[in-house]
């Protein structure tokens, strides 16, 4: 996959057709009565058909045999997705995560099989919520595609390439990069050495770009590099599973060919990917520092004007030039739940401990901020200008939902580190007292 061709754009009409059969796109209307090379066309709604024309999401799709083609489906035995929001009591504590394991070498495990849900909250029959997941593989998805029925997946792998085969085209994914499929998308996973990773997953709503206001035109992501892929597609007939995450639960179903069998397809619902290393940074030039919602890339929001469900927010390489100002992350009690994943490198607020592949939880109201020796080089640093987080990217998942940690999140992983309170414990009074 490395001569991979892509579209640009995000939110846009694109139009692609395999170069192997042209003219395959109908012209000038949606469903002739034959289409082009016997195809049949199928329609993927992202939004209700009445949903007005600047938020309407939908491709049309030009394939050999319609997706409806299937035995009927029957519960999948693998994997630990759940949105079993009450298997914990609630805890709001602090909550940090060391690497999530990678699977034994004595076992295969497909990006499907090694999928586990962490925390979550709302839920997909009302979609309204999310859910964040883990994954965890050392085998490619063969003759075996997946789609979730609930939600956008965004994923951020952490370690190792993903090859992704969408009914849209081909992508490959890698560290510092993500990937969102969009619900209803299937989708298969290849591997060439053991990938680890996040996945934000959103139900009901779609990401946005978020308004940039006072910013201006330009700046954070912009729309022009995002990357879609085009038209590859493959006639195989060949036993093939397909892989249903609904409601919460995942399902299989099996058919006698691939569902690659998109020929062409055109629309404003695809799957996109985007290089985090594009980012354009927006901070402060004089004192103190912004909100971090000034490294949002993605916003999934509800209905609560400027209230995200979801937003996907990094904290990038970058200069820090602030003067007469404590330059790394204050702290802070949000209203908001923040799950943060390393992807690389050391978080600028916590050196020690939170590693890359791990994660962090801090929930509503509860608080949180930089470690002690954080605190103490922040307090006397020189305020020269320094480059912040070289050869790091962290990332947060921020929502306005409280967020449940599952029986595996908080027990089976064995990864909870019941110690990260201590981070904080050595912080001393620095009180002088009235002078």
């Amino acid at each position: 996959m490395n001569d991979l061709k892509y579209l640009s754009g995000f939110g846009s009409e694109f139009t692609s057709e395999d170069p192997r059969c042209p003219n395959s796109l109908p012209k000038s209307q949606n469903s002739p009565q034959k289409c082009p090379y016997g195809l049949y066309a199928e329609q993927l709604s992202g939004t209700a058909f009445t949903a007005p024309r600047t938020e309407n999401k939908r491709s049309w799709l030009y394939r050999i045999r319609p997706s409806v083609g299937h035995k009927p489906f029957k519960k999948f035995e693998k994997g630990n997705i759940t949105h079993e929001w009450n298997e914990q009591d609630p805890d709001p504590n602090q909550m940090r995560w060391q690497p999530f394991d990678f699977p034994s070498k004595l076992k295969n495990v497909d990006f499907v099989e090694g999928l586990n849900t962490v925390c979550g909250a709302g839920d997909p029959k009302t979609n309204n919520g999310l859910a964040i997941h883990v994954y965890s593989c050392n085998n490619s998805m063969d003759n075996r595609a997946f789609y979730s029925a609930d939600g956008d997946f965004l994923i951020v792998p952490q370690t190792g390439t993903l090859y992704i085969t969408t009914e849209f085209g081909k992508l490959s994914i890698n560290p510092n990069e993500f990937v969102v499929i969009q619900q209803g998308m299937r989708f298969s996973v290849s591997i060439l050495e053991p990938s680890r990773g996040y996945i934000l997953e959103v139900f009901g709503q779609h990401f946005v770009l978020p308004d940039l206001g006072p910013i201006g035109a330009n700046g954070l992501a912009n729309p022009r590099d995002f990357l879609t892929p085009v038209a590859c597609y493959e006639d195989k007939e060949v036993d093939y599973e397909i892989i249903s995450k609904y409601q919460g639960k995942l399902f299989v179903c099996e058919q006698d060919h691939s569902p690659f069998d998109v020929v062409a397809w055109h629309g404003n619902y695809v799957p996109y990917k985007y290089n985090l290393a594009n980012f354009m940074v927006i901070n402060s030039v004089s004192f103190d520092h912004c909100d971090p919602s000034i490294f949002t890339v993605l916003s999934c929001q509800s209905e609560r004007k400027g209230t995200a469900i979801a937003d996907f927010v990094i904290f990038p390489p970058r200069w820090s030039v602030q003067e007469h100002t404590f330059r790394p992350p204050y702290y802070h009690r949000n209203c908001m739940s923040e799950f943060m994943g390393l992807i690389l490198g050391q978080y600028e607020a916590k050196r020690s401990g939170f590693l890359p592949g791990g994660a962090t939880l801090h929930s509503i109201m509860t608080p949180h901020g930089p470690d002690v020796k954080c605190f103490e080089d922040g307090s006397t640093e020189a305020l020269k200008p320094v480059r912040v987080s070289e050869g790091t990217q962290s990332f947060m998942f921020e929502s306005c939902l409280g967020l449940a940690v599952t029986k595996w999140g908080a027990e089976t992983c064995e990864k909870l580190d019941p110690e990260y309170y201590k981070c904080w414990r050595d912080l001393k009074k620095n009180f002088t007292g009235p002078k």
